[in-house]
């Protein structure tokens, strides 16, 4: 599957007609872009794809529990229990709605490579009716079995992107 363009479409929700919801990451409808993602039915075959699932998750998780389940499986991280880290998720995704997603940048992160980075910016609203933008750097590399995580978030002034 090729990267999904970064156009606005939609936030999840379904329409009065019987076409499928638009995904949360702006990329076409939820089941042909990163629903299967999150469903755990298909993995991601470039680092862009998995960045746009997991603001799809995110977007996603304060009523989806496989959301919260794709986050998990997306970034495993040491030293927390996975208990800890859900219950965390979940109270960061209630406080928190993702409004769109804008891809600004991305290097390496195809089919064939280990590593890569994406820079995007993400519009958020809290529960006091703020918004802001999240501006961030992601980098993104292969586990053991080729499947794509998210690593870290990067200082923006930081090229580590191999």
């Amino acid at each position: 599957m090729s990267p999904a363009p970064a156009i606005p479409l939609g936030f999840g929700r379904r329409s009065a007609s019987s076409e499928p919801a638009q995904c949360p990451c702006g990329g076409g409808t939820y089941n042909r872009c990163c629903g299967p993602l999150i469903a755990g039915e298909q993995l991601a075959a470039t680092a862009q794809q998995l960045m746009r699932s997991r603001f799809s998750a995110f977007a996603l998780a304060a009523r989806d529990p496989q959301a919260i389940e794709h986050l998990l499986r997306t970034h495993p991280e040491a030293g927390q229990t996975a208990a800890a880290r859900r219950k965390a998720l979940m109270e960061s995704c209630r406080t928190i709605q993702w409004l769109s997603l804008k891809v600004l940048d991305f290097q390496n992160g195809g089919p064939l490579d280990q590593h890569g980075t994406v820079t995007f910016e993400a519009r958020w609203r809290d529960r006091d009716r703020r918004e802001g933008v999240l501006k961030e750097c992601s980098r993104f590399g292969r586990d053991e079995s080729g499947e794509w995580l998210y690593l870290e978030a990067l200082s923006l002034a930081d090229d580590r992107a191999g």
